[in-house]
Parts: C-alpha cells; sequence; structure tokens
C-alpha cells in the first residue's frame, strides 16, 4: 500500500469512527435531537414511539405502544346491569323519566330532579346474591327532586313500572344543587342595570365578566324559606385564571327558584381590581425557555395489566371490588373482598366506602366572605363536578376509564366520559424485605417489589381541584388518599406590599402578589366505611398505648407502655378526639371469628391528615360542620345515614347530621357497624401557591390486623430480568 493509500485509509477509518460516535450520542440524546425516535422492544411484541408533544421543538415523553389492554368500550346504550349495586343505566334513567312523568305531581307541578341513582338493595340481599342466590334483586330507583318548592324523595320501581314512595321533607334544608341551577344562577347579575353600573365604574367589561355561584351557609331564619344563592364575579381580561382578578366586595344575591336579583352589596369601592399579570396557567402562555425537561419515564407491562374489569366489578390479584361512579359521592367502593393465602377462600373487608362530605371553611369573617363555608358534596356534588380524566397525565398507560352515567335537572340522562381510572401503580417501593448481616455468616437477600391497584377520580368544584384514590394492596391494605390541587379563592386588597399593612389591619391569609391575599381555610374531608370484617356482627375497640413506670425493679427501666383494649359498648364511647401523646391504635374487629392462636381478626384505622377544627361548636358553619367535631365516629348500620352533612345539605341549620345521629349513644358493640373518619387539612397559602397550588396529599389506610395467619405476601416471587422488556433505542 503506497502511502496516498494509507493515509485515505486513515481518513476514512476516522470519518467512520466520528459517524458511529455522533449516531451513538444523538440516539443516546433522544430528547435533545430527535423530534420521532423507536424503541424496538420486539421481543415483547411492543413498539416504543418518541414523538414531540410540546410547542416550539421542546420535546416531551415516551408514547409506548405496548401491549394494550384487553378491555371492551361499553356501549351505554345496551348497557344492562349485571350486580346488585351497579349504577342506573341509561335506558333505566329513561325509563325513571317516563314513570315520574306519569305521576300528576310531575304533570302539573314544576319540578327539578337533584338526584337520579340507585335505590340499593338491603345489605342481606346484596349479600345472598354473592353467595349464590339466582337473579339480581329487583332495580329499583332513588330519586330527589323539587316539586312545587318541596324537597322530596321518591322510590320508583323500574319493574313495575311505578312510584313505591314519595317522602316530603319537613327538615330544614334542601338538595344539592343541579347544574342547571348554577349555570342559571351566575347569568343572572349581568342582567341587573345595577350590578353593570357597578362594574363599569370599577372598569370592568361586561365581556370580560365570568361569575362563581357560592352556597350561603345557614346564617339564621332570615334566609330561610328560599333557596338561595350568592353570586361573586371576576374579570378575565388578560388571563383566563379569571380567579386572581376578583371585583372584591361585590356580592349578589339570588333565588335560584325565581331566578330574581334580590340584594347587591359593594363593600369593595376602594379596592382596585388586582392586575393577574403572569397568572395564566396554561402551556401556551408560558414563556420561553420553559424549565428543563426530565428525561421520560414509563411503566411497561409487556403481558398487559394484571387486573380484569367486568361492568363494573374489578378483580386484581387477591382482591374483588365493585366501583360505581355517584354524582354526589364521586366514587364509591362496595362489596371489597380479599382471598385468604391459606385458605384460598374470599373473605369479607369492605361493604361500602366513598367520600361523605368534604366541609371547606374560610376564615374571613367580613361581608363577602363569613359565609364561604362550602359543603362540597352535599352542596354542589362531588361527582356532578368530576371531570373526564386526562389520559397519560392524570392516569397512566394501560389505565382502564370507567364513565358515569347522570341525569340532568329534568331526568334525561347523559354520559361524563372517562370520570374514572383504574391502573397499576408501581414506583419503586418494596413489598416487604430482609438481607442478612454479615456476623451471622448467612448470606441472604430477598426483597419483594410492591405493586398496588389504584382507582382515582378528581373534581374540580368551581377552583379547587381533589383527586381521591382509593389503593389497594396485596397484603391486604387499602389506602385512601386526597390530592389538593387548582386554583385558590382569593382575596382583592388595597395593599401591593406588606409594608403597607399597619399593626392592627388582619389579612385574614397571606400577601400573593400585588393586591392579592390567599384566604387561610380548611379541607375536611368525611369517609362513610361500611366494614364487614368477616361478617356483619362487629366491633370497634380503641387500643390505648398505656405508660406503665417501675420502681425498684429487677433492671435499670423506668417506664415502658403496654397496650390496653376498651371496645366501644355505644356511639359516645367511639367518638375520637386525636391526642399526639395520649397514643391509641382503632380497630374493627370481628369477635366471633378467631385466628388459630386466637385473636379475633380485624382492621385497623390507620390515621393521617390530622388537623382538627378548632371554630367554637356553636358558630353556624360548625353546627353545620359538626361531624368535624371528632375525627372517628362509629354508628349502627342505618340505610338512612349516609351523608355526615344530612340528605337535605343546602341551607341546613345543622339538625340532621352525624353528629346528631351519634348523639343517641346507641348499642354498637357485636353488630353492624359503620366506621367514619375525617381526613383534615389546615391551609395558610404561600407564594408557591399562586397562580396554580402543585398537589398536596395527605390519607389514611386501612390495614389488617390479625386478619391473616402470618405474612399474606410471603409466597410471592420477586422480580426477574426476564419479567421485563428491554427497549434499545433505533433510528425511526
Amino acid at each position: 500500500m503506497d502511502a496516498t493509500s494509507y493515509l485515505r485509509f486513515l481518513f476514512l477509518l476516522m470519518a467512520a469512527l466520528l459517524l458511529l460516535l455522533f449516531v451513538r450520542t444523538w440516539v443516546r440524546l433522544p430528547s435533545l435531537t430527535s423530534d420521532s425516535i423507536e424503541l424496538d422492544c420486539s421481543e415483547y411484541g411492543s413498539l416504543c414511539t418518541f414523538k414531540n408533544r410540546m410547542q416550539g421543538g421542546r420535546s416531551g415523553g415516551f408514547i409506548e405502544k405496548s401491549k394494550p389492554p384487553n378491555f371492551q368500550k361499553v356501549n351505554h346504550e345496551t348497557e344492562a346491569a349485571n350486580h346488585p349495586l351497579d349504577p342506573l343505566t341509561i335506558q333505566e334513567i329513561k325509563k325513571v323519566k317516563k314513570i315520574l312523568s306519569k305521576s300528576s305531581a310531575f304533570t302539573h307541578g314544576k319540578f327539578s330532579l337533584h338526584s337520579v341513582v340507585l335505590e340499593e338493595p338491603l345489605k342481606e340481599e346484596v349479600i345472598a346474591w354473592k353467595a349464590g342466590k339466582k337473579g339480581l334483586p329487583s332495580r329499583k330507583a332513588s330519586v330527589i327532586a323539587q316539586v312545587d318548592g318541596y324537597s322530596t324523595q321518591l322510590v320508583v320501581d323500574l319493574g313495575l313500572g311505578q312510584i313505591l314512595s314519595n317522602e316530603v321533607s319537613h327538615s330544614s334544608g334542601y338538595p344539592t344543587m343541579t347544574i342547571e341551577d348554577m349555570t342559571s344562577a351566575v347569568k343572572l347579575p349581568l342582567k341587573s342595570k345595577e350590578f353593570v353600573n357597578i362594574i363599569t365604574k370599577k372598569g370592568v367589561n361586561v365581556s370580560d365578566v365570568a361569575c362563581v355561584p357560592i352556597s350561603l351557609g345557614w346564617f339564621g331564619v332570615a334566609e330561610e324559606g328560599r333557596r338561595l344563592i350568592k353570586v361573586q364575579c371576576y374579570s378575565s381580561a388578560g388571563t383566563v385564571n379569571f380567579y386572581m382578578r376578583p371585583i372584591e366586595g361585590l356580592t349578589v344575591l339570588v333565588d335560584m327558584d325565581s331566578k330574581e336579583v334580590l340584594k347587591i352589596t359593594d363593600k369593595g369601592k376602594d379596592i382596585p381590581l388586582p392586575k393577574g399579570k403572569d397568572t395564566d396557567y396554561r402551556l401556551v402562555a408560558q414563556k420561553y425557555p420553559l424549565l428543563p425537561p426530565l428525561n421520560p419515564i414509563s411503566i411497561e407491562q409487556p403481558k398487559g395489566p394484571s387486573f380484569k374489569v367486568d361492568g363494573h366489578q374489578v378483580k386484581w390479584g387477591s382482591w374483588e371490588f365493585h366501583v360505581k361512579p355517584d354524582p354526589r359521592a364521586g366514587v364509591i367502593i362496595s362489596d371489597a373482598s380479599v382471598k385468604d393465602p391459606d385458605s384460598g377462600k374470599l373473605r369479607r373487608v369492605l361493604y361500602k366506602g366513598f367520600t361523605s362530605e368534604l366541609f371547606v371553611p374560610y376564615m374571613d369573617p367580613s361581608d363577602a366572605w363569613y359565609f364561604k363555608t362550602y359543603m362540597d358534596a352535599g352542596e354542589y356534588g362531588f361527582g356532578l363536578n368530576s371531570m373526564s380524566l386526562d389520559p397519560l397525565n392524570d392516569c397512566p398507560r394501560n389505565a382502564y376509564f370507567m364513565d358515569a352515567i347522570f341525569a340532568h335537572s329534568d331526568g334525561t340522562p347523559y354520559v361524563r366520559p372517562n370520570m374514572v381510572c383504574i391502573f397499576e401503580r408501581y414506583a419503586g417501593d418494596i413489598a416487604w424485605r430482609h438481607t442478612e448481616c454479615p456476623i451471622s455468616g448467612l448470606e441472604i437477600r430477598e426483597v419483594r417489589p410492591k405493586v398496588t391497584l389504584v382507582v382515582r377520580m378528581a373534581a374540580s368544584v368551581a377552583n379547587y381541584d381533589y383527586i381521591v384514590d382509593w389503593e389497594f394492596q396485596t397484603d391486604g391494605l387499602i389506602q385512601i388518599k386526597v390530592g389538593l390541587s387548582g386554583i385558590l379563592m382569593i382575596k382583592g386588597t388595597k395593599y401591593e406590599n406588606l409594608n403597607q399593612v399597619g399593626p392592627n389591619d388582619e389579612l385574614h391569609g397571606t400577601m400573593l402578589a400585588e393586591n392579592v391575599i390567599g384566604v387561610i381555610h380548611d379541607h375536611y374531608v368525611t369517609f362513610h366505611l361500611d366494614m364487614d370484617i368477616d361478617g356483619t356482627d362487629n366491633s370497634f375497640v380503641e387500643v390505648k398505648m398505656a405508660k406503665k413506670t417501675v420502681e425498684n425493679g429487677p433492671t435499670p427501666r423506668k417506664s415502658f407502655w403496654t397496650s390496653e383494649k376498651h371496645v366501644a359498648k355505644t356511639e359516645k364511647d367511639a367518638q375520637i378526639k386525636f391526642s399526639l401523646y395520649n397514643p391509641s391504635e382503632f380497630h374493627m374487629i370481628n369477635p366471633s371469628k378467631k385466628t388459630k392462636v386466637g385473636n379475633p381478626v380485624g382492621y385497623k384505622l390507620v390515621p393521617g391528615g390530622t388537623a382538627a377544627s378548632i371554630l367554637d361548636h356553636d358558630d353556624p358553619p360548625q353546627l353545620r360542620g359538626a361531624f368535624t367535631n371528632n375525627q372517628i365516629w362509629v354508628t349502627p348500620y342505618n340505610r338512612s345515614e349516609v351523608w355526615a352533612g344530612g340528605l337535605y345539605t343546602y341551607q341546613s341549620k345543622g339538625d340532621d347530621t352525624l353528629a346528631v345521629w351519634s348523639n343517641r349513644d346507641r348499642p354498637i358493640e357485636k353488630k353492624d357497624i359503620v366506621l367514619w373518619y375525617t381526613l383534615g387539612f389546615h391551609h395558610l397559602p404561600c407564594q408557591e401557591d399562586y397562580p396554580i397550588m402543585p398537589t398536596v396529599s395527605s390519607g389514611f389506610q386501612l390495614k389488617p390486623v390479625n386478619f391473616f395467619e402470618s405474612n399474606p405476601i410471603l409466597r410471592t416471587a420477586p422480580m426477574t430480568e426476564k419479567d421485563l422488556p428491554t427497549c434499545a433505542a433505533s433510528i425511526a
């Protein structure tokens, strides 16, 4: 080889090496250099595709076409119930409307339907069906309506085609508002010349006005006898986040039935409209460059999900349960049973669990704020305000989405698509592990990954967003978690900086921006938990951790603690306020069922989110929210005692709440009993909550306690490399 040929050879070799290095670097950095890269997962029959999905050339995440879930989309027009607790179908709601239309009250009177849901069969009927009794119990509908100004509860038999009962309420309060109530109320101020004149003087264009309906609680007889609501408005000029531009102090009192504006109050004449600068939270409104993205993450399931959904019944691992969307509760989990690893039999744990009420009192006693003490389920409908979930962002890939069927105020059914999602979660957590230390001489390392199943919903009740997860674990534990996000309800102020605030000025919150205060408030989420531990006859046990003092003992120890079990005989024994320095465990047991060594089988409540109300008990909002006076209550099972704030919560006085029921002090030992738990949050806003809040979460657990003979997941296998797909990047 001559010198020229040798140099040519070296040049080509170096060029090839440089090209190879470039290609390898390019493939390793797809988020920076490529709009489309494929990941070859052909060994597992899946294809992973990276796509650019952000504006301005910013890259998104891997969008993988892994093995699709084997879920069939439901045809709601032909859907039929196959479980006693299945929600009403479209055809059944249409039938309810037809049956009601034949009633004289609905033919000649003025009416609106506020709730059309399943009238659930008796518990014993459901249990008998579960045990093998053929045929579903008769299908019935429970209807709550306003008929000629009266709150009315009806039961409609769909098989017989007739109204079985029609009960007019004589207690305080009205039904949950309908969507039509709320949408019509917010339009009324704009029809008032007085209102238009006021906002015009404040420099607000009518075309920019956005209004929200605010429940007014109950503050005396002056507000009784009419379904009232207060409306407050904002300016959307310059931002879609109109909550950041309140027309402070301007309140409109509206009659929801007569559609009248009754009173307009303006207490904010000296308060400027906040500018709302940089408050638009949408991606398209963000300034470039955006924050550097994290590398994409995707949890792959090459064999598809491990759970199965049949209508509303879910099976996963050792769990079987029923999921039902509900216009008031959001999601109802029923008929939850877990398979015993030794006997292989399903054992009952939870007959029914759901969000019973959400109480949100704000801590500003001024004229435009004192009444803001919301009951988000009983007044607005937690399910009615549950929005369609966003695939890949609200819920991961391979999630199953469940629609809800609700009814308009005239009885016409409609579909809320993707209201609930169900998915398996793996976040690198550990189910159990042990590594033997070197001094033992044993080389042992046993670890098992924790995979869980999540049932999720998200509600947007005006400005606030709530995310509720029911998470099932393979060891029999159920974790209920609530996340808070969305937008603060803020107050306009004349101040632009804290240095302008005098020592005697009360802000009732935190200054977040010029002319903007985030008002202090609480969130209390009360859960109804009808525990059936291996049957219905259960007892509630408070296991107190009692300190013992040792005097002149055989060792240097001077103290220790032991457990003291106190079985609640009546309801007042089970009214529990938490105390950090007087700790207890809270067990629901079946005293007639015992383990081999003699312990009664049970579950325990593991508290979390323990913020408690510190309002006076005779304060009108707290009278209505008296179910938050304790963190735990236990009541005997009663089909009519479902909603912690009462059946008719809107404008109620608090005369039909969980606190009222519990004070009857009925026997609860060895009875069919219901556990109630309130998850609490105190929220003192901070600037990081502005203009939209990062999610803050808390929750509690229902954990087996002597329910199994030993660790129920002892015989599970660890994960190995061959169980998982290996994806190698390649050029598309």
